[in-house]
């Protein structure tokens, strides 16, 4: 379950390595992109608000991505508690998100438009509240990691990845 695939990019990578893959965007425009770059019979597109109940998927699920989304949501609780219901027993969620320092610092997704430069809303989540909130639904950290531009280790860490697990 791909939760904010966007055009489609973590997908091509994804596809190939699973069974099946759901993934599901809240822009419809960005869908139209993703259904264009992965033709397989393996992959399903829906448009959805992962921050109304989860009504789009059928569970369970063994993994769950977000790449690039936990940012833009508020409420943390909500969409874990939802991940909750349906992943499997022994499953894992993968977040990806832009490192909180990076934020601190003031760096935000923004994107290109023809009339200017959007940035996009974003909620600043410590690394503290993704492991506590992981905690509370019963997952462990399998894996959290930390990427730098150019591998730089000196400089603010670009993303950063936790892996849970559901016990």
């Amino acid at each position: 379950l791909e939760l904010g695939c966007g055009t489609g990019k973590n997908t091509v990578w994804l596809i190939d390595k699973l069974k099946y893959l759901l993934g599901v965007d809240l822009s419809d425009e960005m869908l139209k992109k993703a259904r264009g770059k992965v033709i397989s019979n393996k992959a399903t597109f829906k448009q959805a608000d992962i921050t109304q109940p989860w009504l789009f998927c059928e569970p369970p699920y063994n993994l769950i991505s977000f790449s690039l989304v936990l940012e833009h949501i508020a409420d943390l609780d909500f969409v874990f508690s939802e991940a909750n219901k349906v992943l499997k027993k022994g499953g894992y969620i993968y977040v990806g998100e832009l490192h909180p320092f990076k934020q601190y610092s003031g760096t935000r997704a923004r994107f290109e438009t023809a009339t200017g430069t959007e940035v996009v809303e974003c909620y600043n989540h410590h690394v503290s509240k993704f492991i506590q909130t992981g905690k509370k639904y019963g997952l462990s950290v399998a894996a959290l990691d930390e990427h730098f531009d150019d591998d730089d280790k000196n400089s603010i860490p670009r993303i950063l990845t936790i892996l849970f697990q559901r016990h």
